[in-house]
């Protein structure tokens, strides 16, 4: 890959002011391949793709040039960019060095087609003998690969894929979330550029609900695709970012056959008051309940967990982006809407007619735009159970993320007696092998040190003292991560993830119906696993703040002496 995405973006915009606009293709006048037979039959013969030639490579998507057998060069488009800019400069540019047009200049072909052409994946002599053989070859090995990287995030439990495509460099970069850490195993390390390209190239192909025919580096592109992994159904939920380097791909991983067989609540890690709580405010009608949490902290799961527990005489329906989990017994609607887009007609009518479905229950996808949170007075204010998440540091901070220029929810609406009934935060915090985990004592023999949390240079005797003074308690059950792992927990090659053993939420809960009393915080939360002897004290540290910043934040709210500002947290 000669041309980087900077490169070609400058020396577009400068050069497309050279075309002027009598010079401009007209899309009509292409001709369409619609097969490698086709191909075969064109008459003058094709001969092989110029990508490279002209440092185009990063197009092949899109468009591209290639080499007939009369020494004529034609471009090679999809049917949406043969009449486009970057055609007309890619014309200019064959001219400019000496080439001659075929007659016709420009053919649209599918994007497999084109993609197999432009990699040199489809020659005159696979051709000549059986047109199809070479790409799907080609493209099976590639599928293949794919499905190599995503077997390996199934069978270790991760949550996400990320996938960077480093354009200006021979290898990129393959990691997984697994346990809420960002990991890179050895066996995908070196990845070769053009092969990690054109493998996320392959797998576009199969994208559901996707904006573009093509994976494109130059633009941000979501979708979905399910996949088979040792007979589980996989959902990809599919975001790339067109970085300055080249396009980093986000894959979160669904287990969609795990739907009938949802965790509960319990198993999620909620606790039993907390869960007691959800159930009493679920057993009245209107109002909405909302989760919140930052990226990747098991909102969707525990919304559908949530869902399951409504009673059989209950008809809930779902408009997601796209449908995460199969819920028994609702009624689920995937939506795809544009990045780019403020407002989608198919949205709209999707929610026009939901108002008529005569439903109770509404799981509404993520609230984050102007548009979802229209959706979402439309729907609160309609009376019916809204079900639904938002991206907020806590729970009582739920209100002004609704209220943001972003999302422009009214004050006055949230403020509404029976809108909003319940709201929880939600955060993931790994859990301790419990085959091989630590007594806290170790921590003094360690010196406060201990891989991943050596940052901390105080994690010693006046450190686990100021713990015990701040949540009253004697920390004899504490316990700590061994580093060293065991055969329960250790991983291959992934020793930052030895001594875990899962995740499990933590969350705050406020009922903003019975006034301004706050109890129990997440990190509360945390603390009471950490006296079970589920979660490292140092893990929560990093999830949420130090805990010398928790004595510095009693101590002003003590001296304040007045109650915090916000909602009634009851749990």
């Amino acid at each position: 890959m000669n041309a980087t995405l900077g490169q070609w973006r400058r020396t577009t915009r400068q050069d497309l002011a050279a075309v002027a606009p009598s010079t401009r293709f007209n899309s009509a006048a292409a001709v369409t391949i619609s097969s490698a037979d086709d191909l075969a039959a064109l008459c003058p013969a094709f001969v092989r793709s110029l990508s490279a030639q002209f440092d185009v490579e990063l197009l092949a998507g899109r468009l591209g040039p290639v080499l007939l057998d009369d020494q004529s060069v034609a471009i090679f488009s999809l049917a949406e960019h043969v009449g486009s800019d970057q055609a007309d400069e890619l014309e200019r540019r064959v001219l400019a060095s000496g080439y001659r047009l075929s007659k016709p200049a420009r053919y649209i072909l599918a994007a497999p087609l084109l993609l197999a052409v432009a990699r040199s994946q489809i020659t005159p002599q696979s051709l000549a003998s059986q047109p199809r053989t070479g790409f799907e070859q080609s493209r099976t090995a590639l599928a293949e690969a794919f499905q190599d990287l995503l077997g390996w995030g199934v069978r270790h439990d991760a949550s996400d894929i990320h996938l960077n495509v480093r354009l200006n460099e021979p290898e990129s970069e393959v990691k997984y979330t697994v346990s809420g850490r960002y990991v890179a195993p050895e066996r995908f390390r070196r990845m070769p550029t053009s092969t990690l390209f054109d493998m996320l190239s392959v797998a576009w192909m199969d994208i559901c609900g996707g904006n573009g025919a093509v994976f494109d580096p130059f633009i941000e592109q979501q979708g979905s695709l399910v996949k088979q992994v040792d007979g589980q159904s996989i959902m990809l939920r599919w975001a790339s970012l067109a970085a300055d380097e080249g396009p980093s791909v986000c894959l979160r991983l669904l287990r969609r056959d795990a739907a009938a067989r949802l965790p509960d609540l319990g198993q999620l890690g909620y606790l039993a008051d907390q869960i007691s709580l959800v159930d009493r405010v679920m057993q009245s009608e209107g109002g909405v309940v909302i989760f919140a949490g930052t990226v990747g902290s098991g909102k969707s799961t525990s919304l559908a967990s949530l869902i399951t527990r409504l009673p059989s005489h209950r008809k809930v329906i779902t408009l997601e982006e796209p449908v995460e989990y199969l819920i028994p017994a609702s009624i689920q609607n995937s939506i795809a809407r544009q990045l780019r887009t403020a407002a989608h007609d198919s949205y709209a009518s999707k929610l026009r007619a939901l108002k008529r479905s005569a439903m109770t229950d509404v799981l509404l996808g993520e609230v984050r735009d102007e548009e979802t949170g229209r959706a979402f007075m439309d729907l609160a204010g309609s009376g019916v159970n809204v079900y639904t998440t938002v991206h907020a540091p806590s729970a009582a901070h739920i209100p002004r993320r609704l209220a943001s220029d972003f999302i422009g929810v009214s004050s006055d609406f949230l403020a509404t007696p029976g809108i909003l009934k319940l709201m929880i935060f939600q955060a993931l915090l790994p859990v301790l092998c419990q085959q091989c985990a630590l007594p806290v004592r170790y921590l003094q023999k360690l010196g406060g040190h201990s891989g991943k949390h050596g940052h901390h240079q105080g994690h010693g005797a006046a450190w686990l003292d100021l713990v015990r003074q701040l949540y009253d308690c004697s920390g004899d059950s504490w316990r700590i991560r061994n580093p060293e792992g065991c055969t329960a927990c250790r991983k291959d090659r992934l020793p930052e993830l030895n001594g875990y053993a899962g995740r499990t939420v933590v969350a705050e809960i406020i009922e903003p119906p019975l006034g301004l009393h706050q109890a129990r915080s997440a990190m509360d939360c945390a603390m009471h696993k950490a006296d079970a002897g589920l979660i490292d004290l140092r893990d929560i540290e990093v999830r949420f703040h130090a805990f010398e910043t928790e004595q510095v934040r009693r101590a002003m709210q003590a001296k304040a002496a007045v109650p915090a500002a916000g909602l009634r947290m009851v749990i």
